[in-house]
């Protein structure tokens, strides 16, 4: 090998293909660790067929999504991509790459993986410098450098990436991460970036990763490349050896058949470890915490929702703290249907400080009307009152739920508002959050969700809520939404179990003989 093999020259615009990136894998690289450590790395075909995809298309690729199970070989793969680019036939001079994962320790494994690679093979020794204080690796010859980053770090700002490689993006709950963000917005002064995207798949479709995938699958950009290696949720055996194989290229060859399989016996065993498995290894959107609603119900339920003036409505209030989210949620029956009306308030002031704290887009929410600011930096119970007033106004709501605890700031506004205190006794119900109240509300509320008898309309502040809500029991079987366990913000689910709990979503039956006698 010489070191023209390895090393553009610096002057040298990159002239890079698909077979350019396998054969400088092929002569350059060695498997870094495990029971081939040493060995050249032998690229497998589905691994060829990905950088066919990635840098063969005609309409050149500026964002690729890879998802699989894991233990697929994805972090080993990603450091052969780095140097690709780092010092292979994809290098630019003077060009920055970068890697991002949501942990510090997850962003040291690729580094890690990639410096070994580099130690291996005496001409990259010659030709890259490893700083292991800053997760670095550089080439002098060429002005290339990669770095390793993590969530954790304060900024990713100031930085021009040519290639960034996100590890694992399927951690980031939610629609937004920060660092994702600003990488990809900080690819703008490079002719033709490139954003690679390793990951096993998100637990619901409101998660960044999930996002992603369905834009791309949807073709609405040619510029995106997306592989998803994932078992059908419908498969009939999920623990068999087939549904292993729809998710798991590398099965057979660096996966551990064995081991998955006794993963695969377990998780049908042990109930309260399947899904995890089907997340990790059969790579499904499914929620490995115990949540409330599974994304798949959720979504069956996201049919317009119509609640037109004038019709009898059910309403739930959960009144946070002045600076948090606060919402109101009517329901109402149209035939055999509950049709869904929210409504939620968030401060305006420190609004996008917000989004970026909660990882959501609040801001964007608001411009496209389904979250409402109120002046300031809390929410005035005077704004909630005069919005109170108006939907009795326009609906006929006969009763209201909500929770005692910060009732006694709002009475007084809903007086001022025009409420008299006989309206306020006669439709306003006090709601315990405990299990006694929430219990049967739940029930309620998951029948009518597993019956497909609820209109929701996807609407997203709503069905963030219902994602991030964990549930527990007490020992007699009990639930209640757990705000402490739950991923995010859940008041728009309480709301909607507040409401539905003084709801009668049971069709009442009539004895006829009792009425006879």
């Amino acid at each position: 090998m010489r070191r023209s093999d390895v090393v553009l020259d610096a002057g040298e615009a990159p002239r890079c293909s698909s077979a350019d990136v396998i054969e400088f894998i092929r002569r350059c690289c060695y498997v870094p660790e495990g029971k081939l450590v040493g060995k050249p790395l032998a690229l497998q075909e589905w691994q060829k067929r990905e950088i066919r995809e990635i840098y063969d298309n005609p309409d050149g690729t500026r964002r690729a999504i890879l998802s699989f199970g894991r233990k697929n070989g994805k972090t080993t793969f990603a450091a052969c991509l780095v140097l690709v680019h780092l010092c292979g036939p994809a290098a630019r001079a003077n060009s920055q790459i970068y890697s991002a994962a949501q942990s510090r320790d997850q962003a040291a494994i690729l580094f890690a993986l990639a410096a070994k690679m580099v130690r291996m093979n005496p001409y990259l020794m010659g030709s890259v410098t490893i700083k292991e204080a800053s997760k670095e690796l550089n080439c002098p010859e060429l002005g290339t450098r990669y770095r390793a980053l993590s969530a954790e770090v304060t900024t990713a700002y100031g930085l021009s990436p040519a290639l960034v490689i996100h590890d694992e993006l399927g951690q980031v709950r939610g629609p937004r991460s920060a660092l994702y963000d600003a990488l990809e917005t900080a690819t703008g002064a490079q002719e033709s970036p490139l954003s690679v995207i390793i990951s096993t798949q998100a637990p619901s479709d409101n998660d960044l990763l999930s996002i992603l995938i369905d834009d791309a699958l949807a073709g609405h950009d040619p510029r995106t490349v997306v592989r998803l290696y994932s078992c059908p949720i419908e498969m009939e055996d999920p623990f068999s050896e087939a549904a292993i194989i729809e998710a798991n290229p590398a099965y057979g060859t660096f996966l551990n058949e064995r081991e998955v399989m006794m993963m695969a016996r377990d998780a049908k065993r042990m109930p309260a470890r399947e899904a995890e498995y089907r997340n990790l290894i059969l790579n499904q959107r499914v929620e490995v915490s115990n949540p409330f609603i599974t994304p798949a119900a959720w979504k069956a339920c996201g049919d317009e929702a119509l609640v037109p003036p004038g019709c009898e409505v059910y309403a739930g209030l959960d009144l946070s703290e002045v600076h948090d989210l606060t919402a109101l949620v009517l329901i109402a029956k149209r035939g055999e249907l509950w049709h869904v009306k929210p409504t939620f308030w968030l401060p305006e002031d420190d609004l996008v400080d917000k989004s970026v704290g909660d990882r959501v887009p609040y801001d964007l929410w608001r411009r496209q009307g389904f979250l409402e600011t109120t002046p300031g930096k809390t929410v005035a119970y005077e704004d909630v009152a005069r919005r109170l007033r108006r939907v009795f106004d326009e609906y006929h709501v006969k009763k209201l739920a909500f929770d005692r605890w910060n009732m006694r700031h709002l009475k007084p506004w809903l007086i001022h508002a025009g409420f008299s205190d006989a309206l306020i006794a006669e439709r306003f119900v006090e709601f315990g959050q405990g299990m006694q109240s929430m219990s049967p509300a739940l029930r309620e509320l998951e029948q009518v969700v597993l019956d497909v008898k609820l209109r929701h309309g996807n609407h997203p502040v709503l069905s963030m809520c219902v994602s991030n809500t964990i549930i527990v029991r007490d020992d007699a079987g009990n639930r209640k939404p757990s705000k402490r366990k739950s991923v995010g913000r859940i008041d728009g689910l309480v709301a909607l179990a507040m409401a539905c709990g003084v709801a009668p979503l049971e069709e009442q039956v009539i004895d006829i003989q009792s009425l006879i006698a």
